[in-house]
């Protein structure tokens, strides 16, 4: 498998980058993986420097292409999976969509990126439903393979086993080439899965800033993190089923039965979240 899918437009000057990458799909419970990869472009002002060609990797019947018109002419948006670099933090990020083809191949195309620019790291973020309660800190789960990076980091290995997502195939395929790797998933409460969550990204950002111990400004997702807190109780108080389900989970969550030091219990979430979709 070669990278023949890939597309440069120019080559960062970057020493041994660290990636981090988000796929929008079943790895971006409340969009808060792929709100983050686009907060760190926004706030870091990426550049845009290469593109993986989606037509081999995607039905377009699932994920359409998509018309919009600029200046009063219409173009077509195929969907992307972008390359972009911050050159002042030695980032890469890369933002995309779950393959539904030969994800082999796509996964080489992500790995030749991290070859040529000799990256030391791939983080890769994602978010998933759980039981958990959207008036409380968002929980975040992270793993990672290397003892000495798990250490510094305070990640554990994963002992996961079951059905994954591209997520989890780039994770492996990235430790088979001897690159460093972890992941970081946030929870976001099952009740309201159609919501974006602007707090999940939040949390996300949060936790990575600990990994690269690098400053990203995040007033702005502070913000809408309060608002999204805010809209969905106002919601719930109108419904007393709802709302006696969040009082248990707050209670839960208070008395330590929903948050681990040892996150063995968002684990477990992330475990199920994977075999119910099989």
């Amino acid at each position: 498998m070669s990278p023949d899918h890939l597309v440069w437009t120019q080559h960062p000057n970057l020493d041994r980058p660290v990636i981090v990458a988000a796929f929008a799909g079943w790895n971006d419970a409340g969009d808060a993986a792929t709100w983050a990869l686009r907060h760190l472009q926004s706030r870091l002002d990426a550049v845009t420097f290469a593109d993986i060609d989606g037509e081999e990797f995607y039905d377009f019947t699932e994920a359409r292409p998509v018309v919009e018109l600029e200046d009063g002419e219409r173009h077509l948006v195929w969907p992307q999976n972008e390359f972009s670099a911050a050159m002042g933090q030695n980032l890469v990020l890369l933002q995309g969509l779950e393959p539904h083809f030969k994800w082999r191949t796509f996964t080489e195309q992500v790995l030749a990126v991290a070859r040529e620019l000799d990256a030391s790291m791939i983080v890769t973020l994602g978010a998933l439903l759980a039981e958990v309660p959207h008036t409380r800190p968002v929980m975040v789960y992270g793993s990672c393979e290397d003892a000495g990076l798990g250490e510094r980091l305070g990640l554990s290995p994963s002992a996961y086993e079951g059905p994954t997502g591209i997520v989890g195939v780039l994770n492996s395929a990235a430790q088979d080439e001897g690159i460093l790797t972890a992941s970081l998933w946030a929870a976001v409460p099952n009740y309201v899965s159609g919501a974006a969550s602007p707090k999940a990204a939040l949390a996300l950002i949060e936790r990575l800033q600990q990994v690269l111990a690098t400053p990203i400004p995040v007033t702005d997702l502070e913000i809408a993190s309060s608002a999204y807190e805010r809209q969905i109780s106002e919601l719930i108080s109108e419904d007393s089923d709802a709302l006696d389900y969040l009082r248990t989970l707050e209670e839960q969550y208070d008395e330590g039965e929903l948050e681990d030091p040892d996150p063995a219990g968002l684990a477990d979430e992330v475990e199920q979240f994977l075999r119910d979709l099989d």
